[in-house]
């Protein structure tokens, strides 16, 4: 029987690697087994072996390619479930702050539990990382971020705008619980704010924009990111985005903890709700919800119309801006703007690499489309097959007329 030499292809693994590129999916071997909708396995026959170099279907009954066989990360979780790391009696905690945007934990706040862990694996003794979360929230699954603690302040008046109140409760749990370090978000979302007031109260000198934390040392970026700072770490840090890896291979407790000292619920701050701000004057790269148009557009009335009545900012895709449907600033992509928006619409468009770039840290991508089988679709998290403006002029019709709302909030 002839020796058989297995060789490696660089640049076909890079591509399995790179979900944009556009030979990915040709190259990927879809699951043969996953879990289903209701929780049931499901099975794909036609699905078992694979193409040889002759286009002839082969079955490797001998499981060969095991290693290839795309089981998905659903099944081999259903048959092998994470390991469960427990704290029992911590000897010390480190305190997570996150921001919490729309109630549930964004990709900022598991890159700063991330970096919480680092920091108690790389101190002595068994440390226990504890999430403080006020007011309500949306969040299921604290434990895959890497919660032990989870320390909930539910009062109502949390919902609203009040840093100054959240700044005393963490006062309070620093005298509570004298943790080693505590962590924010260094972001827009509060944890700027509520970080620094936390630190004047305390006289703690933070870390902002800290980006390489280790037990010793900290290197921050300044200058607006063309230069970085080296200092001792500090007892406060304010992370910025990718400071860590999240947490992926672990389960955790979130044990909730019991607040046994008083909640301040009055503070010097009083919230008198959202000001109505036209969607339009917001840059794209600060926008939260985007409907954007591509090239299956041809009514761009409508297509106003729709921002307008969703209240989203207008994005475009590099062809719509170059035919002159929309200005050059709306554009979208890697010659464009990069958008972090919470929900990204994308209306008509294909998804080019340079479009996909630049909505890759969008939260939830919704395509609306024709193509079954275009990159966008493949993108996004929910698609809607259908003509673009039927889509929108069905979405009008199931609107309600938002003008008259606006100019009495204004």
């Amino acid at each position: 029987m002839a020796d058989y030499i297995l060789r490696r292809d660089p640049r076909v693994e890079w591509i399995r690697r790179n979900r944009l590129h556009p030979d990915h999916e040709s190259l990927m071997v879809k699951p043969i087994e996953e879990i289903g909708p209701s929780g049931l396995l499901r099975r794909y026959p036609h699905r078992v072996g694979f193409i040889g170099p002759n286009g002839i279907k082969r079955i490797d009954r001998l499981n060969r390619q095991a290693g290839a066989t795309g089981m998905s990360r659903q099944a081999s979780a259903a048959e092998a479930p994470l390991p469960l790391h427990q704290v029992a009696e911590p000897d010390f905690y480190v305190v997570v702050v996150p921001d919490m945007s729309g109630g549930r934990l964004t990709s900022h706040d598991k890159d700063v539990l991330g970096q919480a862990h680092q920091l108690v694996k790389q101190s002595e003794g068994n440390g226990a990382v504890i999430a403080v979360v006020f007011g309500s929230h949306k969040e299921e699954a604290f434990e895959l971020a890497g919660v032990d603690r989870l320390l909930t302040v539910s009062d109502r008046c949390f919902d609203d705008y009040s840093p100054d109140m959240r700044a005393n409760v963490l006062a309070s749990i620093d005298r509570h619980f004298t943790p080693q370090h505590w962590l924010f978000p260094d972001s827009i979302h509060g944890g700027f704010e509520i970080g620094a007031r936390f630190c004047a109260m305390v006289q703690e000198r933070p870390a902002t924009q800290a980006w390489s934390v280790n037990a010793n040392e900290s290197v921050c970026r300044a200058a607006g990111g063309r230069h970085d700072i080296k200092r001792q770490t500090p007892k406060v840090l304010l992370l910025a985005q990718e400071c860590a890896l999240p947490i992926d291979e672990t389960r955790h407790e979130a044990l909730p903890v019991d607040v046994s000292f008083d909640i301040p619920t009055q503070g010097d701050i009083t919230d008198l709700g959202a000001v109505a701000v036209d969607p339009q004057a917001v840059p794209l790269t600060e926008a939260e919800f985007i409907l954007s148009a591509g090239n299956g557009v041809h009514e761009w009335d409508r297509f106003h119309e729709a921002a307008d009545k969703l209240g989203a900012t207008e994005g475009a895709s590099r062809v719509a801006v170059d035919d002159g449907f929309m200005p050059r600033h709306r554009q979208v992509g890697a010659t464009g703007s990069w958008v972090t928006a919470r929900v990204y619409v994308a209306v008509g468009i294909s998804g080019a690499i340079q479009h996909l770039q630049g909505i890759g840290a969008c939260d939830k991508v919704i395509a609306v489309n024709t193509d079954e089988g275009c990159d966008m679709v493949k993108r996004a998290d929910l698609t809607v097959i259908a003509d673009s403006n039927e889509f929108l002029q069905e979405l009008i019709a199931l609107l309600p007329d938002t003008t008259e709302g606006l100019s009495d909030a204004a």
